[in-house]
Formats: structure tokens, C-alpha cells, sequence
């Protein structure tokens, strides 16, 4: 009804699923604003499984506000957050993994980040699960069978049977589970530090790794005293380099205050980039920065400004990496660069990746646990798979199998939506952006 008094149209009443060019006047001058495309969708062949007429303009902010506001003036109102995406929920049209998909695709900043968010828009994490919760929910009607009819004779699976089952479903989702920390990476991206002293080629580094001249590099030490960040793609994570004032001791106060700032950038980035001038010897500075780095994390060495004859050798090293051998502490991987030939800056991003994503190529991309609820869900359900595996290697009764196979399939109805608390719906859906 709002549509059709608003937008005129070659004929009436609208074809379902078929687009019709119509034009749009504004209600009070009678002018011609835009030409627009309606399209009518009848329940439940829509996103939401109810009536929806869309109408498409040219896309002027201006003359899309003055439509909007024409919609509200005739009793429309603006959708709450997510509840286009609820709607579409609630009538079945979607489960609750492709609901929180929704609003990965939304807030992608890579095409890799949105591939593998529309392969979760379709279902792929629910059809991975699906298998597991059908087996359990077998596992449950034969022991409850077995239960209410014993005096019948039920056939009940043999107890290593039901060991054997339970094996399989405990292997996949271990596998979903260890998987969650390349998903965890894929869906909110990494921070990188580039770390050294004073002219050693950060900046240069950091403008070759953008591809870019971002940074400003001069031969002056000290260039460089506030923090600069900008995020790039790498391997379809989106990854944000942070270039980092030179550390040292000084007493320009500037200098200070960039320094203080490197030092908050370190801890609070994923992975740290030592940068060293290998065509200088080794320096009380860049061990005692490697000595303070190492704790941290996950750490990158790069042998920096390899075009010139080089003076530091990963022997002269030794000294600085053996006591962190010696408490433990994986040693850092080494990478020689140029910023000026280039060499070495595909290798770097190559490692970025191998140290902060161990886990990569666990699964197809569109069954990755990118989602932390979902990963707890699944840590709940191995607790309770574990219950049940000791239950069953135990051969306790059924009736206390069952209370563990219980535990065991709810988290995973938790995850896609065949059961679920209003408080979850509204932990999930309050996170949308309006309208969608």
C-alpha cells in the first residue's frame, strides 16, 4: 500500500519476483525525483519469509533520504538493529549460524573475510554439526527405547559400538575447536608492531609492506616519534602495521613520548617485528630490545637493509637466544630484508601468517569456527562427550549415559538455533548494525 502511492507503475498489482521500472514524484511538488525499480516479494519467497516490496533508486543519499522519509510520513517505521536478519530467523528462514554470519559479511574488510563469511551465510557450519547431533540424537532414542521398553527386548547398540561413535564425533570437533584459532585471526584481523632503534629502516619496512608511501623517512634518527598505522591485506587477513618510534635513550621530550607509546603499541599488538640494521655490527640496543621482546610472544627478526655488505650473523645471535632456549622460549624466526630491493618483504608477510596462524588449512574455508560463542559451545559439548565416553567405558546404566549424551548435544543446538534462550538472541542480534 505505501509502495503504490508512492511510486507510479505501468500496471497493477505488481507481479511476485519480477522487477518493474516505476517513478518516483515527491508527494508535495508532484515532480519526477528518480526512476526506481520495485520489486514485490510474496511470503514466504522472501529474506524474511514475509511480504517485501524493495525499491531500488540510483542511490543519491539525498533522494534515498527523501524515500525514507516519505515511507515514515505514510506509517512505515526504520527496522530496529538486526531485525531483518531476526525476522528471518524466527520464521525459519535462517539458524543462528548464518544469523552472526550475517554480520561477519556485514563488517568484512577482505574478500577473503567475506568468502568465508557467505559460505556460513549458506549453512556450512550448521551442515558440518548436523552429522554429530543426528548420531547423538540416535544414540538417545535407542537407550531411551531400550529404557521405556526393556520389557520388550529393544536391540541396544553394543557398548563399544557406542564408543566407536562417540570417537568419531569427539575427533571433528576437536578439529573444529583447534581450528577456532585461524578462524579467531580470519574474523577480527592481527596487529603487527615494527620495533627497533632509532634508523635502522622501520619506516622504510613499513611504507614496502603497505606498498606505500606512508611513513615519513628521512636519514635523521628519530623521524618517527608518534605512532603510524594502516591496515593492509595479507593472505586475506586484514593486518594492521603499526610503525613505531625509534627506542632509545633520549631527552628530547618528543622522543620521550613516542617511545612511551612503542612500548604500549608492543603489548598490545598480536606479533612484534624486531627491525635491526644488519649492515651495522650488533648493539647492547638490539639485544636488550630482543631480550624485552621475547616474553611478549610471537616474534619476527628482520636482518634489515641486506643491499649492503652485511656485519650481523645469526652466529653473533647465539649469546642473545640461548637463554631464552634455556627457559623455554621458542626463538624467533629470522628473515633478511630491503627495503630498498625488496627482498625479503613477501617472506616476512609469509611468516606473519606461519606464526600467527599455526592452524591453517585445518578445514574448507567455509567451516572455520570464526565465532567465539560457537567455540565455547563446542568446548562444552567435549566435556560432555568425555562424560559419556567414560560412562560408556564404564558400561554404567543408560540412564546415566544419557545424562551425559544430553549434555552433550545441547551445546550444539545452542550454536544453530534448534534450541535456544532469549538471552542469547539478544547477545547475537543487539550486535547489528540498524536495518540489517
Amino acid at each position: 500500500e505505501i509502495g503504490i502511492s508512492l511510486i507510479k507503475l505501468p500496471k497493477l498489482p505488481l507481479e511476485t519476483q519480477r522487477a518493474t521500472l516505476g517513478t518516483f514524484s515527491d508527494p508535495e511538488s508532484g515532480r519526477v525525483v528518480d526512476q526506481v525499480v520495485v520489486t514485490c516479494f510474496r511470503q514466504p519467497h522472501s529474506s524474511t519469509a514475509e511480504d517485501v516490496v524493495e525499491i531500488s533508486c540510483h542511490g543519491a543519499p539525498v533522494i534515498l533520504r527523501r524515500l525514507v522519509e516519505c515511507c515514515f510520513e505514510r506509517g512505515a517505521r526504520a527496522a530496529e538493529p538486526g531485525e531483518f536478519t531476526l525476522r528471518a530467523f524466527l520464521n525459519g528462514r535462517i539458524d543462528l549460524t548464518q544469523a552472526e554470519a550475517v554480520r561477519d559479511l556485514i563488517e568484512s574488510q577482505t574478500l577473503y573475510q567475506a568468502r568465508v563469511a557467505a559460505q556460513q551465510m549458506e549453512g556450512s557450519v550448521s551442515a558440518r554439526l548436523q552429522p554429530h547431533k543426528q548420531v547423538l540424537l540416535d544414540l538417545i532414542a535407542r537407550l531411551e527405547a531400550g529404557i521405556d521398553f526393556a520389557e520388550d527386548d529393544v536391540a541396544v547398540l553394543e557398548w563399544q559400538e557406542i564408543l566407536a561413535r562417540l570417537d568419531r564425533i569427539r575427533t571433528d570437533l576437536e578439529k573444529l575447536v583447534e581450528g577456532y584459532k585461524y578462524g579467531r585471526i580470519v574474523r577480527e584481523g592481527l596487529t603487527l608492531a615494527i620495533v627497533g632503534r632509532p634508523n635502522v629502516g622501520k619506516s622504510s619496512l613499513f611504507n614496502c609492506l603497505l606498498n606505500e608511501e606512508r611513513a615519513i623517512v628521512t636519514p635523521i634518527p628519530g623521524t618517527t616519534r608518534d605512532l603510524v598505522a594502516e591496515t593492509a591485506s595479507v593472505g586475506g587477513i586484514p593486518l594492521r602495521f603499526v610503525d613505531t618510534a625509534g627506542v632509545r635513550e633520549t631527552q628530547d621530550a618528543v622522543e620521550k613520548i613516542g617511545v612511551e607509546r612503542t612500548m604500549g603499541a608492543i603489548a598490545d599488538s598480536d606479533l612484534r617485528l624486531l627491525v635491526v640494521d644488519a649492515s651495522e655490527p650488533w648493539t647492547a640496543e638490539d639485544a636488550h630490545l630482543l631480550h624485552k621482546l621475547r616474553p611478549l610472544g610471537a616474534l619476527l627478526v628482520a636482518l634489515n637493509k641486506s643491499d649492503l655488505p652485511p656485519r650481523v650473523s645469526l652466529a653473533e645471535l647465539e649469546p642473545s637466544l640461548g637463554a631464552d632456549r634455556s627457559a623455554g622460549v621458542a626463538p624467533p624466526q629470522f628473515v633478511r630484508t630491503s627495503a630498498l630491493t625488496g627482498e625479503g618483504i613477501q617472506e616476512v608477510k609469509e611468516k606473519i601468517l606461519e606464526t600467527a596462524a599455526p592452524t591453517r588449512g585445518l578445514g574448507p574455508e567455509g567451516e572455520l569456527i570464526t565465532n567465539l560463542r560457537h567455540q565455547q559451545l563446542m568446548q562444552d559439548s567435549l566435556r560432555g562427550l568425555g562424560k559419556a565416553r567414560q560412562a560408556a567405558e564404564q558400561q554404567l546404566p543408560h540412564e546415566l549415559l544419557l545424562l551425559d549424551l544430553y549434555d552433550t548435544l545441547r551445546p550444539l543446538d545452542l550454536i544453530t538455533g534448534a534450541t535456544y534462550a532469549d538471552d542469547v538472541l539478544d547477545i547475537i542480534f543487539k550486535t547489528f548494525c540498524v536495518g540489517k
